[in-house]
């Protein structure tokens, strides 16, 4: 059985708006139920352990999917989320891939967090798939390769748009955009439509556009471990 590490945000504050952020419930929850249904075994983590907070707004009626509903009614894997494990204690070895979920979280604790850094290049260099989707291709901010390029340097990637963030009204609000980040480290950067799904694969990086993207990511995952 494959075992796959899900790597999930500590960060709860909206930069100093006073509001809340976390993680996008269907960012984790559509990939963790593809993963699960295909029979691979599960690991979660946070820099923090313990419950990762939730993006109050995907919780919201609109953001509502059919994986975000199970979720909801699935008192198991809400039970195994409150647990997650604390990053530093995580080591490659154990797992055959790593899923980064999104929401704006990532921004401020996974994208300069040491332990993440160096487990990303750990996964990478030992030729282990890293996947990212929406805010979370943001964890490549600092990661390099081992010639000490940036890891995305050269690499097809996607991410959460520019345009995107606009429409949501946090581009002043958020630490860095992901677009111009993986653009400036040398990605080869490309998007789609608003919000619809959109992933891209290059080696063992995939990157996903948007919390639509998140299922397209997860399938691309599937296929490459397979």
């Amino acid at each position: 059985m494959k075992k796959i590490l899900i790597v999930l945000t500590s960060h709860e504050d909206l930069g100093t708006t006073g509001q809340k952020t976390g993680f996008w419930i269907e960012e984790f929850a559509a990939p963790y139920y593809l993963l699960k249904d295909k029979g691979f075994d599960i690991t979660l983590a946070s820099p923090q352990g313990g419950q990762p907070p939730i993006d109050p707004k995907s919780d919201a009626p609109d953001a509502q999917t059919p994986a975000t509903e199970r979720f909801q009614n699935d008192k198991e894997t809400q039970k195994t989320l409150a647990q997650t494990l604390k990053l530093e204690t995580i080591n490659q070895q154990d797992y055959d891939a790593v899923f980064y979920p999104g929401g704006h979280g990532p921004l401020w604790d996974l994208a300069e967090d040491k332990h993440s850094i160096a487990l990303i290049e750990d996964f990478y260099k030992n030729g282990k798939p890293v996947a990212a989707v929406c805010h979370a291709p943001g964890i490549f901010k600092h990661t390099k390769s081992s010639d000490g390029s940036s890891l995305v340097n050269g690499k097809k990637v996607t991410g959460f748009t520019n345009e995107e963030e606009e429409a949501v009204q946090l581009t002043d609000v958020v630490p860095f955009l992901v677009e111009e980040m993986l653009k400036k480290n040398g990605g080869i950067y490309s998007k789609k439509e608003a919000w619809s799904s959109y992933a891209v694969e290059d080696g063992l990086l995939i990157t996903g556009q948007n919390p639509a993207s998140s299922e397209a990511v997860a399938k691309l995952l599937v296929k490459k471990l397979n």
